[in-house]
């Protein structure tokens, strides 16, 4: 997974030895593969390029071990001594008896430390063992900055912050996400967050890369939990042959550009070692096959070549990314090569065939389980093929190893997964991206960690981490929200029967009860009591893949309001949009239906509209005309409804009766992440969508609902300048 980690602390490393840092410790991973590769880099970067400044401890093939030199004679002001150390209880144990002569503290007592935790999240946190090395080590030195990195800090968030322990005290920083960066929404996309800020197209849906394996299929590809692994043969699949075929040949692609870097499929099925063992002779196999039917030079072998390139390399165009596709003339000059050159190589922590980048222009297809899941950058990725279980958000992230930068072929990357592998990791997406939002706000807030917890978002069957040390339910408010439904059942006809009746009492009985007023694009209603929308809210069914607009937590949100000081949303407004399809009628009111269609992502029992709500809907009872509304950003609007004489304590119910068949309005839109493919509707009957703004300032009154976060009630205020010992860490 490359994030920019590395190189970020290696910056960091290097403004610290500016300064005249004197030990820089770096804890890089628990596998040997990933301390090898940070030592490699870090030496490229600043050992070698500055020599006489730099004194190194450990080496490529060398973790830290008992020196001859005391510490206190190595620490001075000439040079920055640097370790590489793996996150081992027996090295550690090493490294602190080193430190903890008698010298040694003494010379550490005025001596400035870093000490860079590298994946913080793995082995530093709610350990018996690393965990308390960790914090040993940090108590021998009284000028110590610790600095965590992890891509999955949902450990370290709950470390509890009332203790001596590893909880970031000072600041949380996002890494920013460089151009070129492959995240989880580039090719998974996501759902829209409570503070949405993008245009009125909605979140990201991601390209068109995601290729999906049959649950069914998946025994085929790995034993089950209880069956023994000895023995097992692994079936090669269409998918599995189709995703190694597609590497061969996007490889060859990269060759035709002219790009001769390494080139990388990983293939992960299962953690048991003779799991991996059984798919070498059948990747072989499949090699000499592939070898033989081109050097045959049979018309038919050609055609399945050509077949497949044509069909997939359409599906990603190149030019969304400046590039020219090839042609698959000139990607089979160099196909034969890249196939015959190809190694199969079985990466675990018992296999004498690893993973070497050292020779120019490697092309393999790696097999393994968790050596290759954290740290360990696989070189040229292009291909995964992934049916590895997890249970936690933090493992299933550390295990996709595709998310990084892919110059020169961003076209060509391929995963091939089942879907509910692909729903767990767009789910994170969103995650991901409310968490960094979070983080962004506070940091803007100028707030510390101790001061506001992060949130993270839940999930029905996925835990966020198995190390949930202090977490508790948060707190979430709906004050300032705009929400809006945005998956519906729509081949349910009772399902949506039963969701027109609510809209069509609630629009009978708002009439009755408030006044009426044609706005063109919409009829407004007035006063209409929090009674109505509150048993609108308890019958409206919303889609499970929606648990921000959860109707139940909304009424005891609106509840809570009820008694507050003051109270608020005693009155609401009622909207019902006139849209732009055929005539219709809504509690008999006369209108036009909305036009939605549907994103052809061959779901047959969800559709998904991606957009319900325009953003001058959420304006619609504030007196504004559409342009005016559309001028203003979101933030602005929500200032001008708490404001506003009337709206400032008045929740807006709009409704949009969404034509059954609702074909798509533009049929020239291109698959990529701003348009999406779409299809018609094509529901049971009538849709009714639900968009619902609340008035209110952000950590308002709050209700328990979908996220959690540490508890900060006993953490007292503290001069983040006068503290001594793990003084900052950032988490990325």
């Amino acid at each position: 997974m490359q994030s920019g980690k590395t190189t970020n602390f290696t910056a960091v490393i290097a403004k610290m030895a500016d300064v005249r840092y004197r030990l820089v410790i770096v804890l890089s991973g628990i596998h040997n593969g990933l301390r090898r590769q940070t030592q490699v880099r870090l030496d490229e970067y600043l050992k070698d390029l500055n020599p006489d400044r730099w004194m190194t401890l450990t080496g490529e093939s060398r973790d830290f071990v008992e020196q001859t030199l005391e510490a206190s004679a190595a620490l001075s002001e000439e040079k920055t001594v640097l370790a590489v150390v793996k996150k081992n209880a027996a090295v550690l144990d090493k490294l602190i008896r080193w430190l903890s002569k008698p010298n040694s503290r003494k010379a550490l007592a005025s001596a400035p430390v870093l000490i860079i935790d590298d994946e913080a999240d793995q082995a530093s946190v709610a350990t018996g063992r690393i965990n308390p090395l960790i914090r040993k080590l940090l108590s021998l030195m009284p000028r110590c900055t610790y600095v965590g990195y992890t891509a999955t800090p949902f450990a370290n968030v709950f470390i509890d912050p009332t203790q001596e322990d590893l909880y970031p005290k000072s600041f949380i920083l996002n890494l920013p996400r460089p151009d070129g960066y492959f995240g989880p929404e580039m090719i998974f996309g996501r759902d829209a967050v409570e503070w949405e800020t993008a245009d009125e197209q909605g979140p990201p849906d991601g390209y068109d890369m995601v290729r999906l394996v049959a649950e069914e299929d998946v025994p085929l590809l790995r034993p089950g939990s209880k069956e023994p692994a000895d023995g097992f043969t692994p079936t090669m699949i269409d998918e599995l042959v189709t995703a190694v075929r597609w590497f061969w040949l996007a490889t060859a692609a990269r060759r035709a550009r002219g790009d001769d870097g390494h080139s990388t499929m990983l293939i992960h099925t299962s953690v048991k070692i003779a799991v991996h063992e059984s798919y070498r002779a059948p990747l072989q196999w499949l090699q000499k096959q592939a070898v033989a039917g081109l050097d045959s030079g049979h018309p038919e072998v050609l055609d399945e070549w050509r077949n497949l390139w044509e069909k997939e390399s359409s599906r990603v165009p190149a030019e969304d990314f400046d590039r020219t596709q090839n042609t698959f003339d000139e990607v089979l000059p160099h196909l034969s090569e890249v196939i015959a050159t190809t190694r199969v190589v079985l990466d675990n922590y018992r296999s004498q065939d690893r993973l070497d980048y050292s020779d120019a222009s490697v092309v393999a297809i790696a097999v393994g389980g968790n050596t290759l899941s954290r740290g360990l950058t696989l070189e040229g990725l292009v291909v995964s093929f992934f049916v590895r279980g997890a249970t936690a958000y933090d493992t299933l992230l550390q295990m996709g190893r595709w998310f990084g930068y892919r110059t020169g072929y961003e076209d060509l990357p391929r995963i091939w997964m089942t879907p509910s592998l692909a729903a767990a990791f767009r789910h994170l997406a969103t995650v991901e991206h409310e968490m960094r939002d979070d983080i962004d706000r506070y940091q803007r807030e100028n707030l510390t960690p101790s001061q506001v917890a992060v949130r993270i978002r839940t999930h029905p069957s996925l835990r966020i981490t198995a190390k949930m040390g202090a977490a508790q339910p948060a707190f979430i408010s709906y004050a300032g929200r705009r929400l809006q439904t945005r998956y519906f059942k729509h081949r349910d006809g009772d399902w949506l029967d039963s969701n027109r009746q609510a809209a069509e009492n609630l629009v009978q009985e708002a009439v009755r009860h408030g006044q009426v007023e044609d706005l063109g694009s919409a009829r407004l209603i007035h006063d209409v009591p929090v009674s109505l929308v509150k048993t609108f809210l308890s019958r409206y069914q919303v889609h499970e893949d929606s648990p921000d607009l959860e109707p139940s937590l909304m009424v005891k949100y609106i509840d809570r309001q009820l008694t507050s000081d003051p109270p608020s949303l005693s009155m609401w407004s009622v909207a019902v949009v006139t849209g732009e399809g055929g005539d219709a009628r809504l509690g008999g009111l006369d209108i036009k239906y909305s036009i939605r269609s549907r994103l052809n992502d061959n779901n047959a029992e969800r559709a998904d509209i991606k957009t319900l709500m325009s953003k001058q809907d959420r304006a619609l009872d504030l007196g504004l005309t559409a342009a005016q509304a559309r001028a203003k950003s979101e933030s602005e609007l929500v200032a001008l409804r708490n404001s506003h004489p009337v709206c400032h304590d008045r929740g807006l119910v709009v409704l949009y009766l969404i034509d059954p068949t609702s074909e798509p309005v533009n049929q020239q839109q291109s698959a990529d992440v701003e348009h999406p493919p779409r299809t018609e509707l094509g529901a049971a009957q009538p849709v009714v969508g639900l968009g619902i703004t609340f008035p209110g300032d952000v950590q308002t009154k709050s209700i328990q609902a979908t996220h959690v976060a540490v508890d900060l009630t006993d953490v007292e205020s503290e001069n983040v300048d006068e503290a001594l010992g793990v003084d900052t860490e950032d988490m990325t």
